[in-house]
Formats: structure tokens, sequence, C-alpha cells
């Protein structure tokens, strides 16, 4: 039987929220809509800026998410608006529309996800949609609430036409049509936003995609706090300039061992080929890759190509004038965090005396690998953290891309609420433009549920 995304009833505990979008939706269009689709946001326990190297990551869904409320129609209009007024309209014909990379505005992830469905569906005809979006993921925060968009997107998209793809396909699909925005993420965010099952936490492999129930131990909560420094991932070169430096070290380190580089874009690939482990990667980066930055014409005279041949094998739209690349220090972020991954998994497998303590090293140590080796952290960031381990968190850790963002913390279950208090009262109170955010900025949350579409009853 093939795994394909459920078409619920709306649950009770969510029918005023979805009662609310439709009105949004009647109000904005004077029609009612016909079903809804929702994704997800998510966070990743550990495993952070590993999956796109070809390494498995360990998120879990979280009960905050993407909603949209849809009606079909037989034009070839698409319009969407937002329940956040904040948010613009937009319209187009939905056979014959860009993505703006240099403006990426929110409906241009919508667009991301409509555009890889089309391209897949193959239709002579598509349906006209017309639809209204409700999220509770906060934007920018590391929660993956453009990724959710994404999904809920193509999801709506394809229901409408009577398509149907399995979750593992559909993921795939999504992951893939980020990238027409220019982010070149790996498909942790696309696969556990299709593939999550309430309650419980995924580990989530690559090629091929597949996803492992992870039973997280009793006796604690994942909290979640936002450090309210936003950075849109599609807005800088930051994120793909740590994709191309991960691209380089691999392609290095397959040179000097003798295979064809060219063909390699992944340090997990290379790791694979040499048939070694992830404590030997470590060794091999040591061993081949000086601590120093490396300059282009560095990196183009040991792999014997022109800087325009580097430009096709190696880097991206955004990243062609970076002049120096750290390849030491994030290659071995990566073994690293690979390995932290499937010590987290081992330990809540075989749940030994003192896990949680075991758990909560193994985020700390990931967080300084983030901040002093990937450098994808930045000082509200660390700031918070710090509070939250004197708060009484037995591992605290950024999530997500970075650079701002939120920090996922693991608290005894019977502290939760003064952990809550001490956060409030040293991160958010310090700072007015903070405190307003207090409502959305701090929260615990439990293993949610994939992605859906629900009828409307």
């Amino acid at each position: 039987m093939v795994d394909v995304p459920p078409v619920r009833k709306i649950p009770e505990n969510k029918v005023k929220r979805f009662e609310k979008i439709q009105q949004c939706f009647v109000e904005k269009y004077g029609l009612q809509p016909e079903y809804f689709t929702r994704a997800s946001g998510r966070v990743n326990l550990i495993g952070e800026h590993i999956d796109y190297c070809g390494y498995a990551v360990l998120p879990m869904a979280i009960e905050q998410d993407v909603v949209a409320a849809v009606s079909t129609n037989d034009s070839t209009r698409l319009a969407i608006a937002n329940t956040n007024s904040k948010y613009r309209d937009f319209e187009c014909d939905i056979n014959n529309f860009e993505i703006n990379k240099s403006d990426p505005q929110w409906y241009n992830y919508f667009l991301c996800g409509l555009k890889g469905m089309l391209e897949d569906m193959k239709l002579d005809k598509v349906k006209g949609l017309t639809c209204m979006v409700d999220g509770t993921v906060p934007p920018s925060a590391g929660l993956s609430s453009s990724s959710a968009l994404v999904c809920c997107s193509a999801l709506l998209t394809m229901h409408a036409n009577g398509h149907s793809l399995s979750k593992k396909d559909i993921a795939d699909l999504c992951a893939n049509c980020e990238r027409y925005i220019g982010t070149q993420g790996g498909g942790m965010d696309q696969a556990i936003s299709f593939m999550a099952q309430q309650g419980t936490a995924k580990l989530i492999e690559f090629n091929p995609l597949r996803a492992t129930d992870v039973q997280l131990p009793d006796g604690a909560v994942f909290v979640i706090a936002n450090s309210c420094v936003e950075l849109n991932k599609a807005a800088t070169s930051d994120f793909n300039i740590r994709v191309v430096e991960c691209r380089l070290a691999a392609q290095i380190i397959a040179k000097s061992k003798g295979l064809k580089w060219e063909e390699f874009k992944r340090l997990g690939d290379v790791q694979k080929q040499l048939g070694i482990t992830l404590e030997d990667a470590i060794n091999v980066v040591q061993e081949i890759l000086h601590k120093e930055p490396y300059t282009k014409q560095e990196v183009c005279g040991i792999l014997g190509v022109s800087a325009d041949e580097l430009a096709n094998t190696s880097l991206s739209a955004n990243t062609l004038t970076v002049g120096t690349f750290k390849l030491h220090d994030r290659a071995i972020h990566v073994f690293s965090e690979a390995n932290r991954v499937l010590q987290f998994k081992k330990v809540c497998d075989d749940k030994p005396t003192g896990a949680l303590e075991k758990l909560g090293q193994l985020m700390n140590d990931s967080h300084a690998s983030c901040r002093d080796m990937y450098e994808c952290s930045c000082p509200d960031l660390d700031n918070l953290v710090d509070i939250c381990v004197k708060s009484g968190a037995i591992g605290s850790r950024l999530t997500g891309a970075g650079w701002g963002g939120c920090c996922v913390s693991m608290v005894p279950a019977n502290q939760v609420e003064s952990f809550l208090v001490s956060v409030k009262d040293e991160y958010y109170s310090k700072s007015p433009a903070r405190s307003a955010q207090i409502d959305t900025a701090l929260f615990a949350t439990q293993p949610g549920g994939g992605a859906a579409i629900y009828v409307c009853s």
C-alpha cells in the first residue's frame, strides 16, 4: 500500500482555528473553501547543516503549522492571500509566473510548491486556485516556516488536480522546489513535514529517503526559544556559502584520494566511497585540509581548473564572488555532527542510565560546533543558549539554519514552568522588542503529525 498524505476530518481541537481561516476566506473572496491543507513546522533536535552533505538528521514536527483554505475553479487564475495583513495579496496566471529570487516575498515560497507540482503532473489543463493562508510558525526563526508553506502549496495543488504522490515522493519534490528561490537545502524540512507521526521524532536518512521512528526518553520536554533575530536564508548568501564550502572540501578530499573529484558534491558520498568511519573521516580532514581559509585561486590550483570551470563544477549563483573558503572547520563540523546524530539515536534506543544527561551533552556539543566550526550562530543566540542552560536545560542548541532564529532545549518535565519563567526574565524582559513577542517566542512543544488534507464538514 502506497503511503500517501492522508485526507481527514478537521480535528476537534483545531475546529476554531479552521473556522477563523474559513471566515477570512469568505470575507475576502465571497465563496466557501472546498478543503484545507496543513503542513507543520519542525524543530531539528540534532544534526545541523548536514542533510545537504548526505547525512541523517533527527527532527520532529511541531504543533505550529501553515494551513491553507482552498477553492478551485476552471479559470487559469491563482489568487492567494494571508490572514496576516502584513503579507500582501498576490495574483497571477497559473500557467505563467516567475519566482523572484532577489525578492523572497512570502508568496514566492507558495509559487515554489505550485511550480514543482505543476511540472510533476504534466497536465494539459490545471485547475485555477483561490487560497487563504494562515501560519503559526514564527517566520525566519529556524523552524521551517518557508518549507511548510512550500509543502502546503504543493499538497493543495496536487489535491486540486486529482493527482497522487506518496509521502516520500512529494517530500523529494518539495525539497527540489525550494531551489527555485535559490536555497540549496538538503531535504530534512520537507521529509519531516510529510513523514512525521504524532508523538515521535524521526531519524531522516537520504538517498534513498527513509524515516525511522525515534522514541524520546521519558522525563524531559523540548522547549523552543526564539532569539528574535531573523534571517531569511534566501535573502543572504551565508547558507549557500556553507553548502559550497562543504562541496569544495568533499572535492579536494576526493582528488587527494585519487577519486574522480568532479563526480562528488557531498562529504557523505566521499566518506562512503572511501569506506571509512566518521571518526576516520575526521582524521582524513586533519591530514588533508589546512585550517587556514583557502583562496579561490588555491582551490582552482588544487583541482586543476580555471575560475570559470570552478563556477560550473562547484559554486552557486550567489557565491561566485566569494574569495575565501573555510574548508577544514566546515568538514570537521559535518563529520562530528553526523556522528552525534547516530549517538543520539542510540541513546534513545538503548535508554542507558543517565540517558537524558548523555543526550543533553550531545546537544551542547552540537551547539559549540555550530558556533565555533560552522560559524552559523550569532551573539544573541549564543546568549540565549547560555541562559537556557543556566535556567535548568539539560542540553540546549541552535536549531535550523542559524545566524539567529531559535534554540531548542531539553528540560526536565518537572522544571518546565520554572525554566520558562527564568528564560523570560533573563532574555525577553531585557528588551521591549523581545518582550512584545513572548507569546509566540517561548513555548514547550510535543512531536506533531505530518502534512494532511482536511475536508470541510
